[in-house]
């Protein structure tokens, strides 16, 4: 019994160097510690052999059933550093030359015309500052000269919280808080959301972004009104556009205007974006009125400005060629996708 051992030691040891796969591995273990193998056989036929021995075979063979085990084990993982080895020089070997695509990210279109007109506006000497979007009754439509009853509260569809403050309608409704922070004179423009209860179609949505920018001091006219915004519009299209002004009702200027582009997408032969009108409203504008000055703690006999307010939301479709206002809003990655935005 004792040279048998010797023998099945010496066995497992040969093809032990054989071995090239974990299949083979499998193969010997079963072959050697199974139910049936060699080194189990030895341990249950113990009890045929003489008393004497029997304690010491059975100490050897214990003995041999470890280190077939832990050549086993060995093996095990000379076979996985080997595979590892393997994939590494041959199968998945990476060329550090090939093109990679870098951008893992991108701003979002809002963003982007947002922040080109604050670099414009800054450029001008305009200051940039924050509005809240959870507004007071007052703020929103008392200080930009709407009094409670007054018909053009109608024009905004409001949407009244339980407190009595509401979502901003507009992004005027910063313009007292500004004014009494920092007087006359004084140029700023202030970029925020806004909502209204709005019916959803290609041009508008329940929430939307404007920019609102104001210049007040001594002899303010129309004449830099026009000049500013010209020099906007060029700057944020890199080119020359069709624009046209044309009067325009708000309550919190006088005169007032509405500042129109030509529609981009169909060169103004008429279109769903634009209505079938070939214009696009764009920027509203005016001469701030008297008194919006007054509620600001401003003179208008010593002060005037003007006031405007851009369309983030419309401004970006036109940049970007978007043709449903919806897809600002849709959370819908393809969209900066297929405008390519960096």
């Amino acid at each position: 019994m004792e040279e048998k051992i010797s023998n099945l030691r010496e066995q497992v040891s040969n093809k032990m160097k054989e071995i090239k796969s974990y299949a083979d591995v499998e193969n010997l273990r079963v072959e050697y510690l199974g139910k049936k193998g060699y080194v189990v056989e030895i341990l249950k036929n113990l009890k045929d052999v003489e008393e004497a021995k029997r304690k010491e075979i059975g100490q050897k063979a214990n003995v041999l059933r470890n280190e077939i085990g832990n050549m086993i084990e060995t093996k095990k993982e000379e076979l996985k550093e080997k595979e590892y080895m393997e994939k590494i020089n041959n199968s998945e070997k990476i060329d550090i030359t090939i093109p990679v695509e870098e951008r893992i990210g991108s701003l979002h279109p809002i963003t982007i015309v947002q922040r080109e007109l604050e670099e414009i506006f800054t450029g001008m000497g305009f200051t940039v500052e924050d509005g809240n979007e959870v507004e007071t009754e007052y703020n929103n439509f008392e200080a930009v000269n709407v009094p409670k009853y007054h018909p053009a509260r109608d024009m905004q569809d409001t949407f009244w919280l339980e407190n009595g403050e509401l979502l901003k309608t507009q992004t005027s409704a910063a313009q007292n808080k500004i004014m009494l922070k920092y007087g006359a004179p004084l140029k700023a423009i202030f970029p925020g959301r806004c909502f209204r209860n709005e019916a959803l179609d290609a041009s508008h949505e329940n929430t939307f972004f404007q920019m609102e920018g104001m210049m007040i001091d001594k002899d303010v006219s129309i004449a830099n009104l026009i000049y500013f915004m010209k020099t906007l519009l060029s700057e944020i299209f890199k080119k020359e556009v069709e624009v046209r002004l044309r009067p325009g009702y708000f309550p919190f200027v006088e005169p007032g205007f509405e500042l129109d582009i030509k529609c981009p997408y169909c060169d103004g032969a008429g279109c769903k974006v634009c209505k079938n009108g070939s214009w696009i409203e764009l920027c509203p504008c005016g001469m701030i009125h008297p008194n919006v000055l007054k509620m600001g703690g401003i003179n208008p006999e010593e002060y005037s400005g003007f006031a405007f307010g851009l369309g983030l939301s419309r401004l970006a479709m036109m940049k970007y060629n978007i043709n449903d206002l919806r897809a600002l809003n849709s959370c819908d990655l393809r969209v900066l996708k297929q405008m390519n935005i960096k």
